[in-house]
């Protein structure tokens, strides 16, 4: 894997923390040298300065700054407020705690630990002395490493807190224990003393002290303290303290099994995979016949005949992601087991004795997804007080006998007859947790009912969950629909699951009801006054949020995540209570894929405390004013595909702010105290403004090629880039660059461009201070000219390039993000060895597509071999295709309307739109293997001024031109009336013409495609008809004159010159050379500016093509052309003139050329 990862290139790796320089020179050093280039970099954290010089790290070290006084200040008075102590009196109490801080060392998690004891030892001038004269701080046996603010709270805890706190360092680093988990453990080696029926509550109780004393910290993901970590200081401490009773095998750590061969242990934690063998062999865990404590996440090597026979003192068993079906037959053996926890685990059956392990209180089997049934004697486990099944087993009767069970977790709803298995849950009143799964299953109500859920009045946590009904994408999935049967009856089957008063956590997922249960809707049905935490998931038929949760006077957390069929959140959402979600901290509305409208009024004030706001795939068009003015509190709001919502204004106490995939949002403005914004994938956002207190702004958009303009407005003293390579070019450039005045006045910018999967190759790192620019990418061959700037005459210029300098620049602008990443990965170089610069590479681009001549020729001429010349080139058209082909794109309405208006003024031809053409075009003088070229059939529509604005090609050989009409997507478009649907001609006797374009008589007559009238039985034709078709003949002459001019500018496509070397390089070929001939039109047009990057918007509405009479429009278009008597001989004097303008007249072809759509390659491949 670090072979893959650091390739023959120049490469860094970060490491952190390693308990020994051996981890570098047996592991990491020989692979890493091995792959790695010249100059690559290796950054390692660690305490251990030993570590440092073993590993021979350059000197001088880099040494993380400690803690100011008064930094370490404000941090110990956060730890020690509560409400008993308030700020006012630890002020009191500072200059002895800058002594005790000074002890400290500086060290902030020294500071967390010594305020956590503090705040237990009082608010007393004498407690805090009491501390700081403890003679523990001057201890000198423990090694250096180990923090003496831990130890000084250690040894002020109670006797029983510490061997808890002992024992949680145990728990494998890489694994996730949750508050059960850890009291179930403690209790398993009697940890914990008290009344047999509160035991959990006081191990809970123990599990929050570790938390206020700040040696675990509680995971933010997680609520309600329910998942905690062990800081690496801490732990090793603990460690240390119990190296005589316990083995951790961590990572790194190299020998364990001689640990394990010559010390007997008490508790083994194993979760390291570097052993000699690469495995772990049974015989060596066998041999440890006293340990009481095993946890183990690696394989283990078993052979037939193993048993856990020798291990009599186990109480707890931990095994993660092993093969031990070997030992299921013997874990009856385990006379003192408490505890066993077999997770992920590769087995299909537990033993049938299972019911002997008498002692047995806790059982997790989460992840056994292969075990389908759970043996008739788990009845008989009468002292189980957990249990967690895999939500796929079946439940044995009888299973109501477990009357102490105290959590109860992936139960699953299984009907047999007249038998469910919700009814063993009836008699279980001690359930503190309860976890149903596949309630689907339930077909009546009645056995719902018979849980009796709302009479266990110690009921905490409780989980309902059916199999959901909806897709990825959020939706219902349609071969499963949901019946309105299946509704009602699911909606009974949960108003029979009502909970006691004391639930304080209520999860349900995949409810398919289309409202929610009664209890949730009016909450005097059950009064839920006791619920924190409440999450909805997966609701697919559910139209509305219950009123009733606004009155929920506990409510903590609310989280809606998927339920495509709520489209509006209504003032009775908040209208219901006096003080609606008066305790709400965070709102959670996720997946609400059809969600546009949320109503809340700026008067009705509610969520007092909401802190956290997660708007999150939804069509919300705007957020309610009433939440910008009432939610006062609110400290962080993360928006996130909201796909109409188009501004962000006026959130007062909002801190941070994150916009993510927002693809309408134009502006944010007046956030006061806004410290941190991050702007992920927002292209349209323009308006950034009023944010006076901005700290740090996060830009990431992998294909930004420039700062935005906003840059100029504010003043943030950090920013964060992830963009493409081409804006890291202009920032290395620095003064000189085109990007300086957007990110000079930033005091540090770290600007970041991906390769592969590898989101920080490239970097551009610059401080302002010091004015110092940093990074590993150059952009002096970038901004380099060398063949364009060789020739500084504009009409030279003009003639060897085919375009002015101004265009030449826009072309460059155009293909720079795709040409730099290819410079990044290959350099391409003259003869004299100097590298190609970006805009060298497009003028040997142009200069293959123009000149006519052989590869060879062009290379002597340019000093640039032949294999640079096709390479360059292949990048130059995969380039163009990619960003360059908006330019022959089907016309926006404003610019069509200008179109048709050219065509009545030049051709006397009102509502036209274009002139259809078909040719046959040769690229290149031969194939690739010699052989003669046949070419390509191309379909092309020409505007009045010569522009393609529409081609299609036909790859399969054919050279029938209703072929490849029939096969194109212009008739598709204009069939279903999608095209040519803009401003119908209104004429005077009140019938309409509407857009049409015109072709010559080989095509088939059509509503929105006229030919020219044909004559029948030798009969002349009349003065309308004749004079329609002679506008019509004069007006198809403009695709004659396009084709010409493009052939003869571009000459590859006159059969001469280089050759592309395959179908699809040819298709790139014309459809550059289109694209080329339209930018050049565009810029040369009498003040016209920078042409747009981005394609025009047609009109939406549709047009009923289907209704109308090719016969009778072109008929009536052809009588209002006599009737009003329009002369165009004025207009063909002004076309030969804008022919002549455009020099298209020098080489008049028989042939024809065409355009492209970026849609047209899709259909024609």
């Amino acid at each position: 894997m670090l072979m893959k990862s650091a390739p023959a290139s120049r490469s860094s790796i970060r490491g952190s923390t390693p308990s020994r320089s051996g981890a570098w020179d047996g592991v990491l050093k020989t692979p890493f040298v091995n792959a790695a280039a010249s100059g690559s970099r290796v950054l390692i954290t660690t305490r251990d300065e030993e570590v440092a010089q073993g590993m021979i790290a350059r000197r001088p070290y880099h040494h993380v700054d400690t803690l100011l006084p008064e930094d370490a200040w404000s941090l110990l008075k956060k730890q020690v407020l509560s409400s008993e102590i308030d700020e006012d009196h630890i002020n009191m109490l500072k200059d002895i705690g800058l002594k005790i801080i000074q002890k400290c060392g500086g060290l902030p998690l020294a500071v967390k630990v010594m305020g956590g004891l503090l705040r237990k030892r009082g608010g007393l001038h004498r407690d805090w002395e009491q501390v700081l004269d403890d003679s523990k701080w001057s201890i000198t046996k423990m090694p250096q490493e180990l923090n003496y603010a831990v130890y000084l709270s250690y040894e002020y805890m109670p006797s029983y807190l510490k061997q808890c706190f002992l024992y949680y360092s145990l728990l494998p680093k890489s694994k996730k224990f949750n508050l059960n988990q850890v009291v179930a453990l403690w209790m398993s080696e009697g940890f914990i003393h008290g009344n047999f029926r509160d035991l959990e509550e006081l191990g809970e109780k123990y599990y929050k002290e570790l938390v206020s004393r700040n040696l675990i910290e509680p995971d933010k993901s997680y609520v309600d303290l329910w998942v905690c970590s062990m800081h690496d200081v801490v732990r090793s401490f603990a460690q240390y303290m119990t190296k005589d009773e316990a083995l951790v095998a961590q990572d790194g750590d190299n020998d364990i099994l001689t640990k394990l061969s010559s010390q007997k242990f008490l508790r083994l934690s194993i979760e390291t995979n570097r052993l000699q063998s690469g495995e772990l062999d049974w015989k060596f865990l066998q041999e440890q016949q006293s340990v009481r404590t095993l946890f183990s996440s690696i394989q283990i090597m078993m052979k037939p005949g193993d048993s856990m026979v020798t291990f009599s003192h186990l109480r707890a068993l931990y095994i993660e992601a092993a093969d031990v079906a070997a030992l299921v037959e013997s874990l009856h053996q385990l006379k003192h087991l408490r505890y066993l926890a077999l997770i992920n685990a590769n087995i299909s059956v537990l033993p049938g004795n299972i019911g002997k392990m008498k002692l047995l209180q806790f059982l997790d089997l989460c992840g056994c997804e292969n075990l389908v049934n759970l043996p008739d004697s788990i009845v008989n486990l009468v002292q189980l007080r957990l249990l967690e099944l895999p939500g796929t087993s079946m439940i044995p009767r009888g299973f109501s006998g477990l009357t102490i069970i105290r959590r109860l977790s992936g139960f699953r709803a299984y009907m047999d007859g007249d038998w469910c298995s919700l009814d063993e849950l009836g008699p279980l009143s001690q359930l503190r947790l309860i976890g149903l799964v596949d309630l689907e299953n339930v077909s009546a109500a009645s056995f719902a009912a018979n849980a009796r859920l709302g009479g266990k009045m110690h009921l905490i946590d409780l989980f309902l969950y059916c199999t959901s009904r909806l897709g990825h994408d959020g939706l219902v999935k349609e071969k499963e629909g949901v019946s309105e049967e299946e509704q009602r009856c699911i909606g009974k089957v949960f108003d029979e699951l009502c909970p006691p008063s004391s639930v304080e956590n209520l999860d349900i997922k995949g409810y398919f009801g289309k409202q929610l249960p009664r209890w949730m809707i009016s909450t005097s049905t059950v009064p839920l006054t006791n619920l924190k935490y409440l999450m909805l998931s997966d609701l697919a038929c559910c139209t509305q949020l219950p009123n009733g949760l606004c009155k929920l006077p506990c409510l903590h957390l609310l989280q809606v995540n998927r339920a495509p069929c709520i489209r509006q959140i209504g003032n009775g959402f908040l209208q219901e209570a006096a003080a609606p979600f008066p305790r709400l901290n965070k709102l959670n509305l996720i997946g609400m894929v059809e969600w546009e409208e949320w109503e809340w009024e700026e008067k009705v004030q509610a969520m007092p405390r909401l802190e956290n706001l997660v708007l999150d795939n939804c069509k919300l068009w705007r957020v309610p004013p009433g939440l910008a003015s009432n939610a006062r509190a609110l400290k962080a709001l993360y928006i996130q595909r909201v796909h109409h919502l188009s501004y962000l204004e006026s959130f007062p106490s909002v801190v941070e702010l994150t916009v993510c995939q927002i693809p309408d949002l134009e502006r944010i403005t007046n956030l006061p105290n806004l410290q941190k914004l991050t702007i992920t994938d927002c292209p349209k956002l323009k308006v950034l403004q009023s944010i006076p207190a901005l700290e740090r702004l996060v830009l990431e958009d992998c294909v930004m090629e420039e700062l935005p303009d906003y840059m100029l407005d504010i003043k943030p003293r950090h920013l964060q880039l992830l963009c493409r390579i081409w804006l890291l070019y202009s920032l290395a450039a620095g003064q000189s660059g085109p990007e300086w005045d957007k990110f000079s006045h930033v005091e540090h910018v770290k600007a970041y461009a991906h390769d592969g999967d590898n989101q920080r190759k490239w970097y551009v790192l610059y401080t302002r201070d010091n004015c110092k620019l940093d990074s590993n990418i150059s952009s002096s061959t970038t901004f380099e000219e060398t063949l364009s700037s060789s020739m500084l005459d504009a009409q030279g210029f003009e003639s060897l390039y085919k375009m002015r300098r101004s265009t030449f620049s826009y072309v460059c602008s155009l293909v720079r993000v795709p040409f730099l990443e290819d410079m990044m990965a290959r350099d391409h170089t003259f003869f004299d060895g100097r590298v190609l610069s970006l805009q060298d590479r497009v003028a040997v681009a142009l200069r293959m597509l123009n000149s006519g001549e052989s590869p060879v020729t062009i290379g002597s001429s340019l000093g640039v071999d032949e294999s640079t010349l096709s390479l360059v080139t292949q990048v130059f058209l995969k380039a163009m295709w990619e960003r360059a082909m908006h330019h022959c794109s089907w016309p926006g309405s404003a610019k069509m309307e200008k179109l048709k208006c050219k065509f009545d003024k030049i051709h006397g031809l009102p509502n036209c739109c274009g002139v259809l053409h078909t040719a046959h075009i040769t690229v290149g003088s031969t194939n690739c293997d010699g052989k003669e070229n046949d070419g390509i059939l191309v379909q092309a529509i020409v505007d009045a001024v010569m522009r393609f604005t529409d081609i299609w090609w036909n790859l399969t050989g054919s050279m029938n031109k209703s072929n490849i009409l029939r096969d194109s997507e212009l008739l598709e478009k204009c069939e279903n009336g999608a095209w040519l649907n803009g401003s119908m001609l209104r004429l005077s006797d009140g019938s309409d013409v509407g857009e049409y374009i015109i072709g010559n008589a080989g095509y088939t007559l059509r509503p929105w495609l006229l030919t020219p009238y044909q004559l029948e039985n030798d009969l002349s034709l009349s003065d309308s008809k004749a004079e329609f078709n002679r506008r019509h003949t004069a007006a198809t002459v403009v695709t004659l004159r396009a084709l010409a001019r493009l052939k003869d500018t571009w000459k590859c496509l006159q059969g001469e010159g280089w050759h592309p070397s395959n179908k699809d390089e040819m298709c790139d070929t014309i459809g550059t050379c289109c694209a080329l001939h339209n930018i050049v039109i565009d810029m040369e047009e009498e003040g016209a500016g920078m042409p747009s990057h981005q394609r025009e918007n047609y009109i939406r509405q549709v047009r009923q093509v289907a209704d109308e009479d090719a016969v009778r429009m072109r008929d009536i278009l052809s009588q209002h052309l006599i009737e009003s008597g329009v002369h165009t001989k004025a207009a063909e004097e002004e076309q030969e003139a804008l022919v002549a303008s455009r020099s298209g007249d020098k080489k008049q072809g028989t042939r024809s050329t065409p355009t492209a759509d970026n849609s047209s390659r899709k259909g024609a491949r």
